[in-house]
């Protein structure tokens, strides 16, 4: 997954999900996604788009549009809602992975300080603390 997320920086350019989704033509949008979702990736029609919740913290809105950068890049032509509705597949382990990939994104252009822990360390690279443990 680091190799991944190396290479998306390099070609980029930056660790901003912003600046690279737009990059690769993902469109982003935002809306009321109710209290239980924060964000979306869908594709349809070779057209790529990530829904961030109107209602997130900026903070948020950085990971989560990460997060959904994770599935595009990690689980292409995978539906999270025919899993949902049609399998007994659990699809934890692509959120987690998505978690991971985007807890590296958004810390891989720095690295730890001296003496400094690596919760301070996340906390510093404004990572919500409910996703610290996807760093390790």
């Amino acid at each position: 997954m680091d190799d991944i997320v190396n290479k998306l920086i390099r070609k980029h350019k930056t660790n901003d999900p912003f600046a690279i989704a737009h990059n690769m033509n993902i469109s982003i949008r935002f809306a009321d996604l109710g209290s239980h979702t924060r964000g979306i990736y869908h594709r349809t029609l070779r057209r790529r788009f990530i829904i961030l919740h109107n209602q997130l913290s900026p903070e948020w809105q950085r990971f989560i549009c990460a997060h959904e950068l994770g599935h595009d890049r990690l689980h292409k032509g995978i539906n999270r809602f025919f899993i949902d509705e049609h399998s007994f597949f659990h699809a934890g382990k692509y959120e987690r992975q998505a978690n991971r990939f985007a807890v590296h994104l958004l810390t891989a252009s720095d690295s730890l300080a001296p003496n400094e822990c690596v919760q301070q360390f996340l906390q510093r690279n404004h990572i919500p603390e409910e996703v610290h443990p996807f760093y390790y």
